[in-house]
């Protein structure tokens, strides 16, 4: 079996039910935050120090909130001058999202957003850096490796997001940012299937 073939997981979960995905989906999403809360643990020396990075303020809104907001725009953009084949997943995220409420899209967008959040930019960017952050997130989304503009959208988003933490130290800026963009392109997908 090719590499390639191997990380394709749309071939892995063409015979999933829509449950077995979202069951998936959960426990990988489970294991994320069980390693940011671990390594919150292990890397930071108090509670008020991993605490300060939840902070509530303006930024959340203008660079989290209107950024996802313009990423998804921009998605919507590619979309409409693109092929399909060209940004397609292989069906995954219209596997997960077609079929669920809109409250159970903002849940699941809600927990991912926090999950991958509080791992990459919350443990491995404060720890490791900014570079390694990013691009560890844009690999997690391995389904994306072998579809150019995926891939670079990914790794855009990636980039960004590690970069706004950067300069803000604020996990709750790129949780909105991760959040809008996970919602809205679920809504898309879900709404735009009727």
């Amino acid at each position: 079996m090719t590499m390639k073939k191997w990380l394709n997981q749309a071939e892995i979960i063409k015979d999933m039910s829509d449950r077995e995905l979202l069951t998936q989906l959960v426990l990988s999403q489970l294991i994320l935050l069980s390693f940011g809360f671990i390594g919150s643990f292990v890397f930071f020396d108090t509670l008020s120090e991993w605490l300060s990075m939840f902070q509530l303020n303006e930024k959340i809104f203008f660079l989290g909130v209107l950024s996802g907001v313009f990423f998804v725009l921009l998605d919507l953009i590619i979309m409409k001058y693109l092929p399909e084949k060209y940004y397609d997943d292989g069906g995954i995220n219209r596997r997960i999202f077609q079929n669920r409420s809109f409250w159970q899209i903002l849940i699941i967008a809600l927990f991912v957003a926090i999950s991958e959040e509080l791992l990459f930019r919350g443990v491995i960017q404060t720890t490791f850096g900014y570079v390694m952050a990013s691009s560890l997130f844009a690999l997690v989304h391995i389904r994306y490796l072998f579809k150019p503009v995926p891939f670079i959208s990914i790794l855009f988003i990636s980039f960004y997001l590690g970069y706004i933490f950067e300069i803000t130290g604020n996990l709750n800026v790129t949780i909105a940012a991760h959040f809008i963009v996970d919602f809205l392109l679920g809504l898309h997908i879900r709404y735009k299937m009727r």
